[in-house]
Order: structure tokens, then sequence, then C-alpha cells
């Protein structure tokens, strides 16, 4: 027996839609590995899940179109997960392959299931169980709650124990109706209004450096780093944290933002911020798809101090998730900002807690490892996902690949790294003067790359210089625009032309000649000419006002101008003489080199 006409949660009607975008089939999966290390009861563990997908109605979902709209169907109680077997004993060296390729495996929602569960037998005493669910009907949390019931329901099925498990009150579904009737009238006006005004003129794209021109689509795919902060500057940050009354991830929101506003040059950002959104005990325990991620503003003002910086993360902070309950979906309609198909709406880049960073667990007798490489999607173009462990800050910073290289993405980890050690050092410093590279890389930029001195002869000039690689290759091309070509040896004849024709008109040294040309050859032949009579050139943008053009030529006093096409028409002082770069008078001037009188 089935049960029709369940509503979708806000959240689960957006993550429908976007399931049916290409490249996204496989981008909502939420994979995990478990290594089992000892004796496996290999019937315990599959009664155990079974008892699993019945206790929670969600895991036996399906999403089926009626009029383009999605309806989920709930499968009976007794509905089989399968436990895929695969023996990799004569072969653990692709272990890593099939831990990425069941990970990357689509599910269909409309035919479901929407849980797989593979079991890859790696020695008698040591196997690794992959489960994967479609984010529609899990968060992260869920995972948590999906890893603790299993120890349970194992432990007591491989002793012969019952299902130790208390009923659960509600079911997603309940969750889903509850939503939907409360988010309405006074309260949903209230929560509109605060991400209205929050929201309001936000920049849609956060324009960090990347390695690739960003595609037209998001295609997910992704890759990941490890990062692990010291336990003296983990110290440090949960001291600074306690000063100013913030949470140690409001702190390291904090860096991860000024971090972000120095790559990208933006002072107005915005980060998303899961949260888990489960403030009704009884939903506590339900695996569901209940997170929400709210978009963070941050104002980054040079000017400002770390420390108020912290102020104002903490204050933004509290007032957002005190209107958590808005689905993101609802705040994109609100907010209507800029959309595209290559990233993600309102932010880019996102910052999450994870509790119990790598908590040990025991399965009965077994022993519980964790499975690195499990999934290879980027949701995001960077996700920093942070947790403690053992006294020390650690996690994982995910990238997408269609976009940095992971060199790029180590950088930025360490320059996220030194943005935290400058801001304990010195809370009261202001942002313009936390120091973000290292001594290495700072001495590279300053001093390295800008060694830029170069030995010149000093005996010649520049002119000199240009007719000495004429003389050399007088066939090479010197200058060309689009149809139009000029060989060094024609271009150095020209600029000699030019310039008998400055000499005759009294130009040499001390004297100033004015040009107000459109850039391509003539301005260069210009140039040149110029420099070859002896005298200086007083470059005039052909797009300045005409009074801003009359003022430079009346406080520059030149004794010729050079115009040429649309500046024909400049108007020069009474003594100026006016050299029109088109016309062929000049052009009759001996070819040979002008050498200048001193």
């Amino acid at each position: 027996m089935q049960d029709h006409d369940l509503p979708l949660s806000f959240a689960q009607q957006r993550l429908w839609f976007l399931a049916q975008m290409d490249g996204a089939a496989s981008a909502y999966n939420i994979p995990i590995g478990l290594g089992l290390r000892g004796q496996l009861d290999r019937s315990a563990l599959r009664q155990a899940l079974q008892a699993i997908v019945s206790r929670h109605a969600t895991l036996r979902s399906r999403f089926v179109r009626v009029e383009d709209q999605p309806q989920v169907l709930i499968g009976p109680l007794d509905s089989a997960l399968e436990l895929h077997e695969e023996d990799l004993r004569q072969a653990p060296l692709t272990l890593a392959g099939r831990v990425r390729a069941e990970a990357a495996q689509a599910f269909d929602l409309e035919q479901g299931p929407v849980i797989r569960a593979r079991l890859l037998a790696l020695a008698d005493d040591h196997h690794v169980l992959l489960l994967t669910l479609h984010h529609i009907v899990a968060d992260g949390w869920s995972m948590g709650v999906l890893t603790r019931e299993l120890v349970a329901l194992y432990e007591a099925f491989s002793q012969g124990r019952p299902d130790p498990l208390a009923p659960l009150a509600v079911q997603y579904s309940d969750f889903a109706l509850w939503q939907r009737r409360w988010l309405s009238g006074e309260v949903l006006q209230q929560q509109s209004d605060y991400w209205r005004q929050a929201l309001a003129g936000a920049p849609s794209l956060l324009m960090l450096p990347t390695d690739r021109p960003r595609p037209q689509q998001q295609d997910f795919s992704g890759g990941s780093i490890e990062l692990l902060l010291d336990r003296a500057l983990s110290d440090q940050l949960k001291a600074l944290s306690q000063r100013h009354g913030c949470t140690l991830y409001m702190t390291l929101l904090a860096g991860w933002g000024l971090l972000l506003s120095r790559l990208s040059g933006q002072d107005d950002l915005l980060i998303g911020s899961p949260v888990a959104n489960r403030m009704r005990a009884e939903v506590e325990g339900l695996i569901g798809l209940f997170v929400n991620t709210l978009a963070l503003r941050l104002d980054l003002d040079p000017g400002q101090s770390v420390s108020g910086l912290l102020a104002q993360v903490r204050a933004r902070s509290l007032e957002a998730q005190g209107h958590q309950d808005l689905p993101f979906e609802q705040v994109v309609e609100i907010v209507r900002p800029q959309r595209s198909l290559s990233y993600s709406p309102l932010f880019q880049v996102v910052l999450t807690w994870v509790d119990n960073f790598a908590q040990d667990l025991q399965l009965g007798d077994l022993k519980l490892e964790g499975v690195a490489g499990a999934s290879a999607v980027a949701k995001f173009d960077l996700t920093l996902s942070l947790g403690e462990s053992q006294g020390q800050i650690r996690g994982t910073l995910d990238y997408a690949t269609a976009l940095f290289d992971e060199a790029t993405v180590q950088r930025y980890a360490a320059y996220l790294v030194q943005v935290l050690r400058a801001m304990v050092a010195d809370d009261q410093q202001c942002l313009a003067q936390v120091q973000w590279l290292d001594e290495t890389e700072r001495r590279q930029l300053l001093e390295d790359f800008n060694a830029s001195a170069v030995d010149y002869p000093r005996g010649r000039t520049l002119a000199q210089r240009f007719e000495a690689f004429a003389a050399r290759q007088p066939e090479a091309t010197a200058l060309q625009v689009g149809a139009q070509r000029l060989s060094y040896g024609q271009l150095n004849a020209r600029a000699n032309q030019l310039a008998w024709h400055l000499r005759e008109l009294g130009v040499g040294p001390d004297q100033r000649v004015a040009i107000c040309v459109e850039r391509g050859p003539g301005m260069v032949i210009g140039l040149l000419g110029i420099l070859k009579a002896g005298g200086a050139y007083v470059p005039i943008d052909p797009g300045h006002p005409a009074e801003r053009i009359a003022y430079l030529l009346q406080d520059s006093a030149p004794l010729a101008l050079l115009v040429q096409g649309s500046t024909r028409a400049l108007v020069g002082q009474p003594a100026m003489a006016r050299v029109d770069l088109d016309q062929p008078e000049w052009q009759a001037r001996p070819r040979a080199t002008c050498r200048c009188r001193a």
C-alpha cells in the first residue's frame, strides 16, 4: 500500500527541479564509505539496513511527475533494500575507483530507490560498506542519524536481540506538511521582509580569480584537499572567539570572508552558511532533507578592524539564524538575483561546520573507519568544511575542477591560514593591514617578480636603437593593423620623411610637437618622426572634450600639431604649424636617416 498526495518540502521541491538539469544527475548524491575491520555478520548487516529503510518512510520515496509538478509516493514497509556484494580480495587496488564509481552513479527519482548499499570485500576480516543516498531524502545531519542507528541495530541483531530503537513520533512527510502550513501569513511576511532587506543590492557573483573561464553551465565536477590547523593556532582562534563573544564558526567565517574579499577585490560579498534547521525535538532523529543554507552578507570595509569584523559577523549570523525558517529557494525568489546556468544563485562559496569530526565508532565487534574519496562533486565554486578533532581544527576544501587547479586551491588554503594567524596576532589592526601572504611569497611578488632592472645602452637614443634594428631586419613585420602591414624598413623610412619635414618647420631640441591621432600606424610614425627630429612629443587624447584639448595646446605651446583622420578638425594656435599625416606633402621628403642637430 502506498501513501498518495504527500507534499514535498520546499527544499525537496527545489532539489527535484535541480535534478532535472543536464549534468546534475549525480551532483546531489550523498555518499559515505565505512571501513569494517573484524568478522562481519552479513545477516545482521542486511537486517539492520532493512530496519532503517522500514523505520524512515522517506527512504522508501519515489518522486513522480504529475502535470509537470513533483509528487512523492511512499513504498510499503517491507520495501527491500538490496545489499550488493563485490569481492575485491584479488584486486584491492581497484577500491578507490570502485568507491568513486558508486558515488557517481545517478539515481532515478521516479523509479527509485533513493538509497543504495554496496559491500566490498577486501579480506576475510576487512570490508567496505558504501551507502549512497540522494540529497532529496537526506542531509549531513541525516548521515549521522543513519550511522548511529546502523551501529545500534547491527549490535542488537548480531547478538540476537530485537530492534532497540524507539518508534519515531513523526515522519518527514509530517514535517513537510507542517512547514507548508506554518510558513504562511504573518510568519512568511516577516521572514520575507528580513531577507529582502538584508540582500537588497547584493552582488550576484563572487569574482574569484580562476584558472579557467567559467563554463556556460555547471558540470559539478569537483576535487578536494585537506586542511589541518596546528594546535597552537586552533587554541588562539578559540581564545579570540571567547574574547569577542563569538562561536568558533563565526571567527572562521570572518577569516574566510576576509580572504575571499582579498582574492576577489569585492568588499561586499555573500557566503553560504548551512544550518541544520531541526529546531523541534521530534525531528532530530529523522532522516530527511531539513538543512537550509543561509546567505550571509559581509561588509569587508578595508578600514574596519578585525575586532569590528568579528562583531559584524556575530550580529549578522545571529540575525540570519533568527530568520532561518524561510527556505533558500524562497529567498532566491524574493531577492531575484541575476540568474545563470553557470553558477549557483546568491552565493558560490560556502562555509560549513562539521560536528563530531572523525568520531570513532564501533559496529558491534567491528571497528569503523572512514573511507576517503567517496565524492568528486562540487555544488559550489568552493566549499570549506571545518570541524574540531582532538583539539585541532581540520577539514576539507572542495572545489570545482572546471574552474580551479588543485595547486591554486592549495595556495588559497595556505592564504587562509595566514589570514587566521594575522587575526589572532592583532585584532585591532584594520583589514587592509592583515597579511595573507607568507614571507616567501611576499618576497617573490615584491622583489623577485619586480626585479625589472635592465641595462640599456646609454650612449644611444631610442630612435637610434630603432634604426639599428631596422637596419638588421628591414623585412621583419613592425606593425600590422588588419590587412595593413609595415615592415621595420618601411616604418623607419616613413618616420625619416616626417622627421625631415618637421626639421624644415623648425623642430629640434627643446621644441615640443603635439600629436593628436587615433591608435594606428600614424601614431607610431608620428612619435618616431618627432624623436628623430630631436623634438619632444606631447600626446593628446582625441577622445578628450574640445575644451580640454584646447587647454593642453595652449599650455604646452607646441611648435607643430600632428593630426589625422577624425582629428583634422582640431583648431591649433595661430603660430602652430599643422601636419596632416594623411597628406602627401611630408611623404615627398628624403627616406634617409634624419640626424638631429644638438
